[in-house]
């Protein structure tokens, strides 16, 4: 049996990296005596695949795993909530349902959607709105980064599906922008320095990833009659950088 987890990742646990939240749930496995398949070899580890790494310093309410019980029956309420119990606050499982077979969770994605605000000094009167104008009339936007020790430009505009001002719920004016994935990813930072923010002003959240098996769009995890839906905490104040990661359990 595998399960497909739902995750949100919010607050202070958002400086730390994608390998630690990869160990954070294994612990979160060894503590909660989940019936996980192993690896076989001489180095055995617990099979739960991750989805595409969210960058350090960015929140997301729309993070996966795969987690692989194997001959195992569970109960995906209760992998919910042991997994949410074991893991760093800010971390906490909001929906689970198994996995059909061949979906490939960093291979299937084709875009997500992402919001950019800004920390610090508020922008001027209608910057969000002229960003948005600016971007969507250039016909490039080429930026320059580092690559396997190497300097690479390349043109970002072709994966900017759509981009519009908004606000969230509690007024925070972003950026909502869908990002492609593919022909090769680019990052939220790399259109933060097409309008010349650095990146520790960059407030960045994920909120939906999009697969498209057989064409038809669609998120990793459907919540239908298949999917448990698992409590979730309110969504935790955005916080600049500098905070302290605050373990749930010790």
């Amino acid at each position: 049996m595998k399960l497909r987890v739902r995750f949100q990742k919010l607050g202070k646990v958002r400086w730390i990296s994608h390998r630690d939240i990869a160990r954070c749930v294994e612990r979160a496995v060894r503590r909660g005596k989940l019936p996980v398949a192993y690896s076989e070899g001489f180095s055995p580890r617990p099979r739960i695949a991750f989805g595409l790494a969210l960058p350090t310093g960015a929140e997301s309410l729309a993070e996966y795993l795969d987690v692989d019980f194997g001959a195992n029956e569970v109960d995906a309420a209760t992998v919910g909530s042991v997994l949410s119990a074991g893991l760093p606050v800010g971390i906490d499982v909001t929906a689970t349902a198994p996995v059909p077979t061949g979906m490939s969770l960093q291979e299937g994605v084709v875009a997500c959607r992402w919001e950019l605000g800004v920390f610090g000094d508020p922008m001027p009167e209608n910057w969000f709105d002229e960003s948005v104008a600016k971007l969507l009339a250039a016909d490039e936007l080429v930026v320059t980064r580092e690559r396997k020790g190497q300097m690479v430009s390349d043109d970002i505009r072709p994966n900017i599906a759509a981009l519009s001002a908004e606000a969230r719920p509690d007024g925070t004016p972003i950026l909502a922008v869908e990002l492609l994935t593919y022909p090769r990813g680019i990052r939220p930072a790399d259109l933060g320095h097409a309008l010349e923010l650095p990146p520790t002003r960059l407030d960045v959240r994920r909120t939906h990833q999009w697969i498209a098996p057989e064409g038809a769009r669609t998120e990793p995890l459907l919540l239908d009659e298949t999917s448990t839906q698992c409590p979730t905490l309110p969504p935790t104040t955005h916080q600049p950088p500098g905070d302290v990661v605050v373990a749930r359990t010790a």
